[in-house]
């Protein structure tokens, strides 16, 4: 959505980048609050809607690789499978953003989300149970893992993204998607 080049889609990553250390720290303090509301995939996801598909994947693979260095969450097991699944939702957001032209911002920005978060989703699960722990992973755990634990997460990333996308559009911060359209 960000059409600019240079040092302001840099910046604006940067900031994501630093959200993605910073954001998991006050979900961490209730357990299993980081795997239920996964709050480090909304950055990513912003960061790839606003920026574009090269910013995100870079987000994507920078915030949880700075945020295990310095935080030490998430823990060296799950780091690589997440990278994975961070990089394709920063990946894919930019790219369906770019590509998807409904006619409606709404439509836009729901059909880039969920694409992403699918198949992050899948393609994290592909990769943690034939590469990361080949065998170690069966259908049930990754459902239960990747959707059923957090549902709340993905109802909050599909109400909060879409609303904070719309307030920087509103507030001429980020260009309208369809100028000239309520």
């Amino acid at each position: 959505m960000l059409n600019k080049s240079g040092v302001l889609p840099l910046a604006i990553t940067g900031v994501f980048i630093a959200l993605c250390v910073v954001l998991p720290l006050a979900f961490h303090a209730i357990p299993n609050a980081g795997s239920i509301f996964s709050p480090m995939h909304i950055p990513v996801l912003l960061c790839g809607l606003i920026c574009g598909w090269p910013y995100g994947l870079a987000c994507g693979v920078l915030g949880p690789v700075l945020a295990s260095l310095i935080t030490g969450m998430p823990p060296q097991a799950f780091l690589l499978p997440m990278v994975v699944e961070l990089a394709v939702y920063g990946l894919v957001t930019g790219l369906m953003i770019r590509l998807v032209r409904t006619g409606s911002a709404y439509k836009d920005l729901y059909i880039s989300l969920v694409s992403a978060m699918l198949l992050g989703r899948v393609v994290a699960g592909l990769a943690r149970g034939l590469i990361f722990a080949p065998g170690q992973l069966t259908i049930a755990a990754w459902a239960s893992g990747y959707f059923v634990t957090s549902l709340p997460g993905i109802a909050i990333h599909l109400a909060l993204i879409p609303a904070l996308v719309f307030a920087l559009m509103k507030a001429r911060l980020i260009p309208a998607r369809y100028p000239g359209r309520a």
